[in-house]
């Protein structure tokens, strides 16, 4: 069973761990219901009025999924990181309180009240289970998860739930202001160093997707699950290795990286390759930016997180009408990001290319190990 992730050691506890740590916890809570999403996207992008089969009786489902079923599915899971069967329930419970007590999907709300939720519990069963008297385990367990089940919805309802509606609407007017002023673009400065850094979950899951959805519910579509996931920039950095790198080792390796990154959607294995030198994350974010431009100019969106990043998974949460300029915008990032790194690996050919001392450097960025 997977559980959240410790924070560092020693001198290991700067920003960069913990919000490694905040990402992979976020992650440990959304990609075990991944599939979950992906059911809900299919329904959206064949159902809906724009979809590819519409159905107003069938379409009727994507609310209630949307709204209830996610939210609660990953509060389950978060509690269930922390306190097992137990701190499931709890985390379940708790989260309706925030689904009611907010407007809008509460993936970030389950997210922070479920663990909390387990956490509670588990403190609580920590008191109360050595005190027990034998044959009232039941009893006591059962009643002890109730009433803390019921206070913390009250305290979703109340308390979690309208502030991260407020949160979330305050960054829905910020993307809404990049959006409308053109500068969206500029977040790839952002989001592709992150992405290196092992930082994409926490933008990812955090931000991104749940802004993503309330677009796919007003629109049916949403930019936002593009921004981070696209295979563009990470595609064009491979290719280039695999043409201009000076090392034998370096080129051989990139063919196998190309399949994993593009068709298995594994972003992480060029990781590495950008590590190993620093300069191609240029080229990471102009391809990003490309990307996200050629997306914005053609009005395309999809309807949840392709994920894995694979272009397989980005058609088939792809509507209908937005193919064309989904390809387009994957097609330039990767020319752009190809392009850019072409010239630096052209440029910076310095006998320097250790793959697998870059490997270790990113495994060991990955857990937190290194400032």
């Amino acid at each position: 069973m997977a559980n959240f992730i410790p924070a560092g050691d020693g001198g290991h506890t700067g920003w960069r761990a913990a919000a490694q740590k905040i990402g992979g916890n976020l992650a440990g809570m959304v990609i075990p219901n991944i599939g979950a999403f992906i059911a809900w996207g299919l329904l959206t992008a064949l159902f809906i009025p724009t979809g590819w089969l519409p159905n107003e009786e069938l379409s009727s489902m994507v609310g209630p999924m949307i709204v209830n079923l996610l939210p609660i599915l990953i509060g389950y899971t978060g509690g269930r990181m922390v306190h097992g069967q137990r701190g499931a329930v709890i985390g379940s419970v708790a989260t309706v309180g925030v689904i009611v007590g907010a407007s809008i999907p509460m993936f970030l709300g389950a997210m922070l009240i479920g663990p909390l939720a387990a956490w509670i519990l588990k403190k609580i069963d920590a008191v109360l289970d050595p005190v027990t008297p034998p044959g009232f385990e039941m009893l006591i367990g059962n009643f002890s998860l109730g009433i803390s089940g019921l206070l913390m919805a009250i305290l979703g309802f109340v308390g979690i739930g309208p502030v991260v509606n407020t949160f979330s609407d305050t960054l829905g007017a910020g993307v809404k202001a990049l959006v409308d002023t053109g500068l969206l673009p500029l977040a790839s400065i952002l989001i592709e160093p992150a992405k290196i850094l092992f930082l994409n979950n926490a933008i990812n899951y955090g931000v991104l997707a749940p802004l993503g959805v309330a677009q796919v519910e007003e629109a049916g579509k949403s930019i936002m699950f593009m921004l981070e996931s696209n295979p563009g920039p990470g595609l064009g950095i491979l290719v280039a290795v695999w043409l201009a790198a000076g090392s034998k080792v370096l080129r051989g390796s990139a063919p196998g990286a190309i399949v994993i990154h593009f068709l298995g959607g594994i972003h992480e294995i060029y990781f590495p390759y950008v590590l190993m030198k620093p300069i191609l994350v240029l080229a990471a974010i102009a391809g990003g930016a490309t990307g996200v431009a050629t997306f914005l100019v053609t009005g395309v969106g999809v309807v949840a997180t392709p994920a894995p990043g694979s272009i397989f998974a980005y058609l088939a949460v792809t509507p209908p009408g937005n193919h064309f300029g989904v390809l387009l915008g994957i097609l330039l990032s990767a020319t752009v990001s190809f392009l850019v790194a072409f010239v630096i690996l052209k440029a910076s050919k310095d006998g320097d290319d250790d793959l697998e001392a870059a490997k270790a450097k990113s495994k060991s960025m990955k857990t937190g190990g290194a400032e």
